[in-house]
């Protein structure tokens, strides 16, 4: 003969998920999301990456811009870095056509989106796909 089920129990846990999915969404988004107010490295035509941030200019992107943007034109030796704020449309689009040969020379477009982001492209570009790994775990489990 089965045992008869407790009600109050069962929904007890159902609520509780619930509870904590909803927590870890709000932990989530608060990780991911940038703030209202986006601050990012700008320089124009530096030649290292120090000489950008040197400068320690920072500004504050106005809407629509919503994404710092790192740019690294290398031709041979010589390298120009720029750094702004931008769309996030703008960033993506020109990081999905920029490219580099096998000698090292072209283009690299970075995107990122938390406050002083850019001040290493590489290091954005780590952090940005570290939270976007960390969200796709984190919407796997929510999904069982």
């Amino acid at each position: 003969m089965p045992f008869p089920r407790r009600r109050g129990h069962t929904g007890f846990h159902s609520r509780w998920r619930t509870d904590m999915k909803m927590l870890l969404v709000v932990v989530l988004l608060s990780l991911v999301s940038p703030g209202l107010s986006l601050m990012c490295y700008v320089c124009s035509s530096s030649a290292t990456n120090e000489e950008c941030n040197n400068n320690n200019t920072t500004q504050v992107c106005q809407p629509p811009q919503d994404i710092c943007m790192t740019i690294v034109d290398t031709s041979g030796n010589a390298k120009v870095i720029s750094k702004l704020c931008s769309s996030e449309a703008t960033c993506l689009g020109a990081a999905s056509s920029s490219s580099v040969d096998a000698n090292g020379n072209g283009n690299s477009v970075n995107c990122c989106n938390f406050n002083t982001c850019n001040f290493s492209g590489a290091e954005s570009i780590h952090i940005h796909t570290v939270l976007l790994l960390l969200s796709g775990g984190v919407l796997l489990l929510l999904s069982h």
